[in-house]
């Protein structure tokens, strides 16, 4: 081949190639939620593309004969996200026959889903295994070792304790995150919402897969209150972290092969903050494993550490600090008319009923969802006896849903760094909300979040790990890397804001869905991005409750 046809050949398959990936990035993306629908749900879709779309029309085929069992017609918008300059809806909520089935529309096909009464009930089963993958010391984890069995050998911040003399025993709880550090905010608020879900629904969350004759969230509870009750080291006293940032300078290893295995820290604080979660575990813990188990003694241990930590609530600061930054809160005021109005359930005493009056109405509506930010779950326990507190979680949605409008795929908040766990937060208080009153006005809002998560999203990822047909594979976490990204049931944070991501030097190698991240937000599927891919026990914690919400047990 001489010189000339060398040349021209070159540029023939440059000018292929170019060709190929124009047309690729001018594809009709579909993005549905991968799992399903309940029969009489609300069932939507959105289709974006670069492009205007010459067909109008679309259809569901039933997968298994492939025969078209409903058609309609592609609703354009006004909406459009980063490079995808028409987005279109799709709603196919008449159609409510049992089966599994495609959305088909311009030549393209959306991942597979299922409609029927039962489509999510392997989700709640699932989320649990990651609370075993988190699990740390001697409590039977999943996927490593026993691990880090000399928690802790020094404490530091209290004055009166021998700090060369002994350590004590922190062992147990879950590691927090990607990482091998344990917080008390969100260990306690993983431990109360998983006890909250079973007192919330018996039959949904009273699952058993293990067949030992414990509700699986309880058994899964027991690991946060045994550490909890650890961390009350002394009557007045409080662990809120082992381990410190010192946990992130060593390389990637497995728990059990912690190098730092031998020093690691625990931090004493308290706060208002951290009382108020510590006594709404403990006082919800009480009633439960009296009335449930009936381990009165175990009962009254949990009861007498609520009512020593709230009696000094007034001689503390209002917020504790985390030691290493993370999870700082911003206000106390939920957080501890939580505990009061638990507490009060558990004794009956009218004080109590007061201060958790005085503390939510002080607290207000929130307009979120986090760790930080669980008003209405106060809120809701008020509302069952003083019904005025529900307007508190009505502002909230009436926010959320007002902000919904602004998307076409109708995300109830701002993002945020742990997006999907805030989006769950909206359809949580949706479901506390309709309980309370019987008002469905905002079922499809928090059925917007509920998809979202599983694949009505910008991306076309489901978050979870193992749920739907495309989920994120190279999770932030040490335990799923060493498990070549194994990791079920772990919520991803998903997308977040460019203004948060560019405050971090993270160098991402995995870019696969680049073409869908826009100037404002981005998702990363990658190893190294513990912004957009490091799951956390709170997130799976959230998304238990939403999900085993959805469930017909």
């Amino acid at each position: 081949m001489n010189r000339t046809y060398k040349v021209l050949f070159i540029l023939c398959m440059l000018l292929l190639m170019i060709s190929c990936e124009e047309r690729s990035q001018n594809l009709v993306y579909i993005r549905a939620n991968q799992v399903g629908f309940l029969p009489e749900d609300l069932k939507t879709a959105v289709v974006i593309s670069k492009s205007a779309l010459t067909q109008n029309k679309f259809t569901i085929i039933n997968t298994g004969n492939h025969s078209v069992v409903f058609t309609g017609l592609l609703e354009k918008t006004s909406y459009s996200f980063g490079n995808f300059k028409y987005c279109y809806s799709i709603d196919f909520s008449k159609f409510s026959e049992p089966g599994s089935y495609q959305i088909e529309t311009n030549g393209q096909s959306s991942e597979p889903f299922k409609i029927g009464n039962s489509v999510f009930n392997n989700i709640p089963d699932s989320l649990m295994l990651f609370f075993r993958e988190q699990r740390c010391g001697p409590t039977n984890p999943i996927l490593h070792k026993p691990c880090h069995l000399s928690d802790v050998a020094r404490l530091i911040g209290d004055k009166d304790f021998e700090n060369d003399a002994k350590g004590i025993d922190l062992t147990g709880g879950w590691h927090d995150a990607g990482d091998y550090i344990k917080f008390l905010s969100t260990t306690a608020y993983t431990t109360y919402m998983l006890i909250f879900s079973y007192d919330f629904d018996k039959n949904k969350f009273g699952f058993d897969d293990d067949k030992d004759g414990i509700p699986d969230a309880l058994a899964e509870a027991k690991v946060g209150l045994d550490w909890m009750l650890r961390c009350n080291y002394s009557k007045y006293k409080l662990v809120t972290q082992v381990q410190d940032l010192g946990d992130h300078s060593v390389k990637w290893r497995m728990p059990e092969n912690d190098s730092l295995r031998f020093d690691r820290p625990g931090y004493v604080g308290i706060g208002k903050n951290q009382i108020g979660m510590f006594v709404a575990v403990m006082a919800l813990a009480s009633r439960v494993w009296s009335e449930r188990f009936h381990k009165y003694n175990f009962a009254k241990k949990c009861l007498d550490a609520a009512e020593n930590l709230y009696s000094i609530r007034d001689n503390v600061p209002n917020i504790d600090s985390s030691q290493s930054g993370f999870y700082q809160d911003h206000t106390f005021w939920g957080k501890l008319a939580l505990g009061a109005i638990e507490l009060y359930l558990t004794t009956n005493k009218p004080s109590l009923l007061d201060d958790a009056v005085k503390y939510a109405d002080s607290a207000g509506s929130d307009y979120w969802w986090s760790y930080g930010n669980l008003n209405s779950l106060a809120d809701y326990r008020l509302a069952k006896i003083i019904p005025r507190f529900s307007n508190y979680i009505l502002n909230n949605l009436n926010s959320f849903n007002e902000f919904k409008d602004s998307s076409i795929f109708h995300e109830g908040l701002v993002y945020s760094w742990g997006s999907t766990s805030s989006f769950l937060g909206v359809a949580l208080q949706v479901i506390l909300f309709k309980r309370l009153t019987g008002n469905p006005e905002f079922d499809s809002l928090a059925i917007f979040q509920r998809d979202y998560v599983l694949g009505r999203n910008p991306w076309g990822l489901s978050f979870i790990y193992g749920i739907g047909a495309i989920y994120p594979k190279h999770l932030h976490s040490q335990v799923g890397y060493f498990h070549h990204g194994y990791l079920p049931g772990a919520l991803s944070p998903g997308p977040a804001p460019e203004s948060v991501l560019e405050n971090y030097k993270i160098v991402n190698s995995d870019n696969q869905y680049r073409i869908f991240n826009s100037d404002k937000v981005k998702y990363y599927d990658d190893y190294s991005n513990y912004i957009t891919n490091e799951p956390t026990i709170f997130g799976n914690a959230t998304a238990l409750f939403v999900y085993g919400y959805y469930s017909n047990r």
